[in-house]
């Protein structure tokens, strides 16, 4: 019975394992699958600009970004392949070791058959039981032929088991294999792809370099330009708690802080729930990537200028919907220069910030949920982007989104 009992644990422990390999090949393969659209995605928006014109330093961007998420790439389907390695190698050791316990254990099920074939007849056990010298002897007798009946059901029972888990493994590692060789196929022609993308960016830097004060002062001016931007929005921000002080305290509007929203129990309870969805947020659009993180960065090219963002530049498809990230109300809709028109939603003492929209649909108190539509992202004619600037604020503070918005 020992003996069955640890079988039956090795069966239970190596179907654990199968179902382990499966969640990780499972999460390994959505990882996959991400970069895959992501890679899609950057094609299509590529195609959807191609005809306009860009400068070098865009298309320097733009190749850098396709580079990076093909290195992510490459990097995840030799983890995959790795990893099929791993079980398929640890899957032929179990598959050896089971076919072993498995033949022994039928060889242990014939002799116990031809044993019980020997003594099945009647006779010879009613002289088994008869021939006991007592009656505490006879019961210990009947007790175990129906231990040792019993015993020999489970044996059966445990084979036909054991068979199943072995057919699922050899079912599993044919899988793998096919898998396997699926993934190096594309890793293959991942990296020629990325070889291509490198020529071709390297062609661009050597342009750049050639006239490097010219393309720096470009990317000076452009920095100015998006801190023109921030300080306009950090007014309006400030204007807007200045206005929401006003109207929760109206007699402590000179204590109140310009920088801090009051909050009412209600704001407090909306504040809290913005936060208990930190890293769950939706995309401010239903389809996008981003092409600018938030924070500041060498610039790709000209190694010696940093850059800095407030928030994240998402680009998106023409035509397509922006959206609220969370339920709250519309504090501020407003033209902004340089930046297109804008559009703010206060969460409690969170502000969230979309702007470069067009086609708003809401306007200043309106309560908006998780999901709305408030407008159409901006499509520039001359580039054919649709690029929108996407930020967090607590009251007047920058966040960096990235942490808020899921796999952002």
């Amino acid at each position: 019975m020992k003996f069955v009992a640890i079988v039956f644990l090795l069966v239970t422990f190596l179907s654990f394992n199968i179902s382990f390999a499966q969640q990780s090949q499972k999460q390994l393969e959505g990882e996959r699958k991400a970069l895959l659209s992501k890679i899609n995605e950057i094609a299509k928006l590529k195609e959807q600009s191609k005809k306009k014109e860009s400068s070098l330093l865009e298309q320097v961007n733009s190749l850098d970004l396709q580079i990076n998420t093909l290195n992510d790439l490459i990097k995840l389907t030799n983890r995959q392949a790795n990893y099929l390695t791993k079980k398929i190698s640890s899957n032929s050791e179990q598959i050896n070791q089971l076919n072993l316990e498995l033949e022994e254990l039928k060889t242990d099920y014939a002799n116990m058959i031809v044993k019980s074939y020997k003594s099945k007849s009647n006779q010879n056990r009613l002289l088994f039981l008869l021939s006991s010298e007592s009656f505490a002897q006879a019961y210990k007798r009947i007790v175990y032929m129906k231990q040792y009946t019993k015993f020999r059901k489970s044996q059966g029972e445990l084979i036909a088991q054991k068979k199943t888990t072995l057919d699922s493994l050899n079912e599993q590692l044919q899988i793998q294999l096919q898998e396997k060789d699926l993934l190096v196929a594309e890793n293959r022609a991942s990296q020629k792809k990325l070889v291509q993308e490198k020529k071709d960016q390297q062609e661009l830097i050597a342009q750049i370099n050639k006239d490097q004060s010219k393309y720096a002062k470009q990317i000076k001016e452009q920095q100015k330009k998006a801190n023109a931007i921030d300080a306009q929005i950090e007014k309006l921000i400030r204007e807007a708690i200045a206005k929401a002080n006003k109207k929760t305290a109206p007699t402590k509007t000179k204590t109140l802080s310009s920088k801090t929203f009051a909050l009412t129990a209600e704001a407090k309870d909306l504040a809290n729930k913005f936060e208990r969805n930190k890293g769950k947020l939706p995309w401010p659009v239903a389809r996008g990537i981003v092409t600018k993180k938030f924070g500041k960065q060498r610039h790709p090219v000209l190694k010696n200028i940093e850059i800095n963002n407030s928030g994240v530049d998402i680009e998106t498809q023409s035509g397509q919907e922006a959206r609220a990230i969370f339920g709250g109300e519309v504090s501020t809709v407003r033209a902004i220069k340089g930046a297109g028109k804008l559009v703010q939603i206060r969460h409690g003492n969170y502000i969230t910030t979309y702007y470069n929209i067009d086609n708003i649909l809401v306007k200043e108190g309106d309560k908006v949920t998780t999901k709305q539509k408030i407008g159409t992202v901006h499509t520039n004619s001359g580039t054919g982007r649709s690029i929108m600037k996407f930020s967090i604020y607590k009251n007047s503070k920058f966040l960096n989104p990235q942490l808020w918005i899921f796999k952002m």
